[in-house]
């Protein structure tokens, strides 16, 4: 890491990394995370992420970032997806099968409404 000297240095530290969180979040406007550990795979993960796949391909969308990790530790919940949109909080779903991904996509990654009967509350 840069060795901070004078104020100035301290400016253009801040503003690099105010330009990289903005490019970031400009780059990956949208980040989708399926659970894909043991439990979540044995749940129907596989099918979960197809399907969010599927959709972002049929309906031609752009700005998405798709991921998987691996347990997130609420297996009576699986499959999980979490949306991340911009700087807004994350959104657990819970029991996430094919349709609810679809209708999770369609709701809430592109209308912009939280889907409710799918969210885990933490």
């Amino acid at each position: 890491m840069d060795k901070v000297k004078s104020l100035e240095d301290l400016k253009r530290l801040r503003e690099e990394a105010l330009e990289k969180r903005r490019v970031k979040t400009a780059s990956g406007e949208v980040q989708i995370v399926v659970g894909m550990g043991t439990v979540g795979i044995a749940a129907g993960a596989r099918e979960t992420l197809k399907a969010i796949l599927d959709y972002i391909e049929k309906e031609n969308l752009s700005g998405i970032v798709v991921r998987q990790t691996g347990n997130i530790g609420l297996d009576s919940f699986e499959p999980i997806v979490q949306v991340i949109k911009g700087d807004q909080p994350k959104v657990t779903y819970g029991r996430v099968h094919p349709d609810a991904a679809r209708r999770i996509m369609k709701e809430h990654v592109v209308g912009g409404q939280i889907v409710k009967d799918y969210v885990i509350e933490s």
